[in-house]
């Protein structure tokens, strides 16, 4: 056992990630906020809009681990969010998750298309979205 190993009385802290919530109601956006706080080591930031997200991803001094959008925003919709954000280098692999109250049956599959790893239908569970994601976040630092 090396000094680094867990034992009785040490405590192990996750890494700190950070995910970005972009979500234009500001109950939902803190519904998923407390929610996702609940992941060990998760960081939350939140914005309004896709392009609020778009500022936020662009910004160099930290690292975005996972996103959870909505569709329907003004300014710039989900949709465009994730294609600009799988069309570019620094974050095209991030986790994406949509939650939204879009009922085209089709809007699932054009979100995968576009990039998204999982799709919610509003209303959701908090806590469902948060196991995915707390999923998604595990496997892309393994």
């Amino acid at each position: 056992m090396t000094d680094n190993d867990a034992m009785p009385g040490n405590s192990v802290v996750a890494p700190l990630r950070n995910v970005l919530i972009v979500e234009d109601s500001p109950t939902i956006a803190a519904n998923l906020e407390m929610a996702a706080q609940q992941i060990p080591g998760v960081s939350v930031l939140l914005a309004a809009s896709g392009v609020e997200a778009l500022r936020i991803l662009e910004d160099d001094t930290r690292a975005i681990h996972g996103i959870v959008t909505d569709l329907n925003m003004p300014r710039m919709d989900g949709f465009e969010l994730i294609a600009r954000v799988r069309a570019g280098q620094r974050h095209g692999s991030t986790p994406i998750i949509v939650v939204s109250a879009d009922t085209d049956p089709s809007t699932p599959l054009r979100t995968q298309r576009l990039g998204a790893d999982a799709f919610f239908s509003k209303p959701y569970s908090p806590a469902q979205v948060c196991r995915k994601l707390e999923q998604l976040l595990n496997a892309s630092n393994a």
